[in-house]
């Protein structure tokens, strides 16, 4: 009977586990036999055909149900931290985040015989924040009602109109345009002329790249299937619905798709818990730059320039970096895209995957940031290779490490206000190379020791030459 009893409540368990594992089983074999079938078709056309038939295949693209695969499916995190050793982990972070709030108030109360408790890093890099909010509000309808208007009327009267390529590169200017000078150029201008402080110009010029990807891929998948209605004579053109549209550009996805596996109901206590770890994690930013980062650049900043002291000054500067660097995939990756998840009922959580267990840096890209890297792959990679051909496999890489690489350096010259291309150089020198040194091929512990290693540096050279030169603009003459 006790044995019974025990098969018993080992029983719901079990049956949890092995569905578990059917429906991961289920979903990786759905998403690998689209893959197959996308791969598969260059197959269709043999080497015997025609130049006319190539040049027709060639012209089109892969309907968008061959490009990402949209699944249930939770974030990582959320799932290693139902395991007790992991969530150790989390709450020695919360010890740290503790410790530097007891040194802050003790050196306070030590130098100034009270409790200093004011924020004012904080008030500053967020001020003028509603400018940084009109500002957000005219980016958003415009990029409701433009990339939207647009599409709408050229796809309403491309099947009917007789003059279909002047058509098409009319709107496509007009889109371009729009990208370009309403999204492009305008909110540039106003963080830079109403002189925005870092944070908020990080709010907006993040936000610019965000909607410019948004739009380009609301029009990158719709007009696809717009001339494929056309070339089938179909009745009915394939317009989105303006909710579908709208659902898209607060989803926290860049590849647009009529409809997401969506979540029965939304858990507001969960949503509540990941904007509170936000706003912790920027305290936390703050109690790093504080005791770690201001009293260092501040001084060092007038101090006349040497070897050792750069030297110095990098590897004191691994620390504050890493941590950095764990605050924003935290903070942004894992808790703001999953409260915003939560909020639409959006059932696909990938927004990264095991990043820390890589090996090679060309897998250290793919799964750091699984948002942008599908953006990046299927409308820069992918169709470098449709418009080019796929013997340009090294130069598409290579166009899409450098577009990634300049988007990077645009957001951070904006936001300090100044042009000082470390993270260009970082991204463009050494992970290129790292890139294909340390490729899929290494496995092994020693080769996540080299990757873990290049990182660390790569943080303290950044936060140490940004922070230098920042302190620098500041403190020291421009004669010298």
């Amino acid at each position: 009977l006790a044995l019974f009893s025990l098969c018993q409540q080992l029983k719901p368990v079990f049956m949890k586990e092995v569905d578990s594992h059917f429906t991961e089983f289920v979903n990786s074999l759905v998403a690998k036999s689209a893959f197959l079938d996308s791969s598969s078709s260059a197959s269709l056309f043999p080497a015997s055909c025609s130049e006319k038939e190539l040049h027709k295949a060639k012209s089109l693209r892969a309907p968008p149900e061959h490009g990402k695969i949209f699944t249930a499916r939770r974030s990582l995190l959320d799932e290693l931290f139902e395991v007790s050793h992991i969530r150790t982990i989390y709450h020695m972070f919360i010890a740290l985040l503790i410790v530097f709030i007891l040194s802050t108030l003790l050196v306070d109360f030590i130098d100034e015989g009270r409790l200093v408790l004011g924020f004012d890093l904080l008030v500053f890099v967020f001020g003028k924040f509603p400018v940084v909010f009109c500002t957000w509000l005219c980016m958003f309808c415009a990029t409701v009602i433009i990339p939207y208007g647009l599409f709408f009327h050229w796809a309403q009267g491309y099947c009917s109109s007789s003059h279909r390529v002047i058509r098409s590169l009319f709107y496509g200017m007009l889109f371009t345009l729009f990208q370009t000078v309403g999204l492009g150029f305008g909110p540039t201008y106003i963080a830079l002329s109403y002189a925005l402080p870092p944070a908020s110009r990080f709010i907006v010029i993040l936000e610019q790249v965000r909607l410019v990807m948004k739009a380009h891929s609301f029009v990158r998948e719709n007009v696809p299937r717009v001339l494929s209605s056309v070339k089938e004579k179909s009745s009915s053109v394939p317009i989105p619905r303006i909710s579908q549209y709208l659902y898209f550009l607060f989803a926290p996805t860049l590849i647009y798709r009529d409809n997401y596996p969506r979540n029965p109901m939304v858990r507001w206590g969960y949503v509540a818990t990941k904007f509170a770890q936000v706003l912790g994690s920027l305290f936390y930013a703050y109690y790093i730059f504080v005791r770690l980062c201001i009293p260092q650049f501040r001084n060092s900043s007038q101090e006349t320039f040497n070897l050792r002291g750069l030297v110095l000054c990098i590897f004191n500067s691994i620390l504050p970096g890493v941590l950095i660097l764990f605050l924003v995939f935290f903070a942004f990756l894992h808790c703001w895209l999953n409260a915003f998840a939560e909020m639409m009922r959006f059932a696909d959580r990938m927004f990264y995957k095991d990043w820390w267990n890589s090996t090679s840096y060309a897998n250290y890209y793919r799964t750091w940031n699984v948002v942008v890297h599908d953006w990046l792959y299927y409308y820069a990679y992918r169709d470098f290779l449709w418009f080019f051909g796929k013997k340009f496999r090294a130069a598409a890489m290579l166009s899409v490490f450098s577009v990634s690489a300049a988007v990077h350096e645009y957001v951070l010259s904006i936001c300090f206000g100044f042009f000082y291309p470390v993270l260009f150089c970082l991204f463009m020198c050494f992970g290129m190379v790292f890139n294909f040194i340390l490729n899929d091929r290494r496995k092994g512990p020693i080769w996540n020791v080299i990757m873990w290693t290049s990182l660390f540096l790569g943080q303290g050279v950044i936060i140490c030459l940004y922070s230098q030169e920042w302190y620098a603009r500041q403190y020291c003459p421009m004669e010298n």
